[in-house]
């Protein structure tokens, strides 16, 4: 149960739906029990003693008791399903919340697939005990227990000689829990495996086709769905070993009842309609054991949803905010000192003892190969993850001195491969200051170069984007998200290579806009291209995470050093193009 204990805080605060459910299921199991003593009455009083007058006034109370307990089993069900569904309820609002607040070190390693799995089937697994198998247990106790006291009423020896088997069906469904438990758990996470390889392949759609993978991506598939299938029929062979047997002790005690019982009532030691009544109460034991098998069932795969469920509430979370932490106006000088950081424990470090100064309105170029730490920089002064060593400052100040909130609203962001919602392009634009204007909203596209095809589609700002902004080219959905990150008037702008998948023209276009942007506003260019980041104020070039070289455009090129040749390979063809054309 330690399971369910750490997720207490989830269901025990609407404990009161389930003991009112609790309250309605002590009716129903009641009235239940009553039914063989009535049927004891009738026999043993009405039936042998030729009393059939009485036979109206019995039909009419079993008519009331029936009724009685339709209604007690009404709210018994409805207060529990409530209890459930309100109670995961909190649990996937509480696993959203901390996937929101868990930094990019864990989405590093982290599957999608598996992920939602876990949102889903584990959440919908877990809710499924609480409205049903929690009381279920309840109800068999209960039931096993009145029928026992009725039993031990009418005959001692007769109880005794039926409860005699319970040691062995004990033992069965021990044995049964011991081996499902494992095995539900491995199909659990086969599950999220699978998940994982569809949303895979459905997002990496146009990379398979384009290569005609198609072939390859159904037998992977086809491995995961196999191995998911091996699991379920693990499981299977695990029911159909222990559920026979189950029902074989179960008939045994019924054999053993009408044996013992027979020669009682032969006696005159026992009644015939006690007889009669114990039979049904015998079921009323038999029953609920053998569908405590079903309980177990589902209590170990609710327990191997649980567990899976709290390897996500219980992940440390490395970016915490601190309570001291101020929510003010940013200015946007960042400062980095003697800056280390290590994306995995024991690797070479990304970025080495990085120095840099950037005060208000100063433009930073980034600039080197793939993995040299350019995009590293920026990810840090978002606190998206925590430097080794050194400071990261902004205005002066440790960032962690700043909420969270306070910082990240003050920097706008324009990635390499921007994400776009599946909503209306006005939404998109807007989606980091939903309270902004249209007149805004019209400017921040204007200035990003959007307006002109934006208001070209049928229903201009209203057009409604496919998933992840399909309907768009890779230009346009840069231009849509450089217009969002302008739209929310940032301190701190980040330009993460946002010009990569526009044409020359369009890229000088939309940079003539944002200089107007850039004013007062600290910003960083990454960029692959030295025409993106040739006019920044000052130049970093990156390699194997340190600065090699710093200056300007012209500085960097009469060093001669690394910046020199990325310049010279990128012009050699416009220069050798030039050169022909003046021949």
């Amino acid at each position: 149960m330690d399971t369910f204990q750490k997720l207490k805080e989830f269901y025990w605060p609407y404990r009161k739906y389930f003991i009112f459910s609790l309250i309605f299921l002590l009716f129903v199991t009641a009235i239940t029990v009553v039914y063989p003593i009535v049927l004891q009455l009738t026999i043993d009083e009405v039936v042998l003693k030729e009393r059939y007058p009485l036979i109206p006034y019995i039909a009419i109370l079993f008519f009331i008791m029936m009724l009685v307990k339709g209604v007690a089993t009404y709210f018994h069900q409805y207060l529990g399903d409530l209890f459930g569904v309100t109670s995961v309820y909190t649990l996937r609002e509480a696993l959203y919340d901390k996937l929101q607040v868990l930094s990019f070190r864990y989405y590093d390693n982290a599957k999608t697939g598996d992920l939602m799995s876990r949102l889903t089937a584990d959440v919908e697994g877990f809710r499924f005990f609480l409205s049903f198998g929690f009381a279920e247990l309840l109800r068999i106790t209960l039931l096993i227990l009145f029928s026992l006291a009725v039993m031990f009423y009418y005959s001692i020896p007769l109880a005794l000689v039926t409860m005699a088997a319970m040691p062995f069906l004990a033992v069965v469904v021990f044995q049964f829990d011991k081996r499902v438990h494992p095995a539900f758990r491995k199909i659990r996470k086969s599950f999220g495996h699978l998940n994982t390889r569809v949303q895979e392949n459905i997002s990496g759609m146009n990379t398979v086709k384009s290569l005609s993978r198609e072939d390859f991506e159904i037998g992977r598939f086809s491995d995961r769905n196999r191995r998911y299938r091996q699991y379920y029929l693990n499981t299977a062979k695990i029911w159909s070993r222990y559920f026979p047997l189950m029902e074989f002790i179960g008939n045994v005690c019924a054999v053993a009842l009408l044996a013992f019982g027979g020669y009682l009532v032969i006696n005159n030691n026992l009644g015939l309609g006690e007889l009669v009544a114990f039979f049904s109460l015998v079921w009323y034991i038999l029953g609920p054991l053998m569908n405590l098998g079903f309980i177990i069932n589902q209590f170990s795969q609710a327990k191997a949803s649980g567990e899976r469920l709290l390897e996500i509430l219980e992940v440390k979370e490395d970016i915490v905010e601190s309570d001291q932490a101020i929510d003010v106006a940013i200015k946007g000088h960042v400062t980095f000192r003697n800056v280390t950081l290590t994306y995995v424990e024991n690797d070479d470090a990304a970025l080495k003892q990085i120095n840099f100064d950037a005060p208000p309105g100063k433009v930073i170029g980034l600039i080197g190969a793939t993995g040299s730490g350019k995009t590293s920089i920026t990810q840090l002064i978002t606190r998206f993850y925590e430097p080794e060593d050194g400071d990261v400052l902004v205005d002066g100040r440790p960032i962690q001195d700043y909420t969270l909130t306070s910082l990240r609203k003050n920097i706008g962001f324009v990635l390499q491969e921007p994400f776009l919602f599946s909503t209306t392009i006005r939404q998109n634009i807007s989606y980091g200051n939903p309270e902004v204007s249209e007149e805004r909203i019209r400017d921040a596209a204007k200035r990003a170069q959007a307006h002109d095809f934006i208001t070209e589609m049928p229903d201009g700002y209203d057009t409604m984007l496919g998933e992840r902004g399909m309907g768009l080219s890779g230009g346009q959905k840069q231009r849509i998200a450089i217009a969002r990150a302008i739209c929310i008037d940032p301190s701190i702008l980040v330009l993460d290579d946002a010009t990569s998948a526009v044409d020359m023209e369009t890229e000088f276009n939309i940079q003539k806009a944002l200089k107007e942007v850039m004013k007062n506003r600290t910003t960083f260019i990454i960029a692959h291209r030295i025409s993106s980041l040739k006019h920044a104020d000052e130049i970093l070039v990156l390699e194997d995470g340190k600065i090699a070289e710093r200056g300007n455009h012209d500085t960097l090129l009469q060093k001669g050093g690394i910046y020199k040749r990325i310049y010279d390979i990128q012009y050699q063809d416009r220069d050798a193009v030039m050169s022909t054309a003046t021949m």
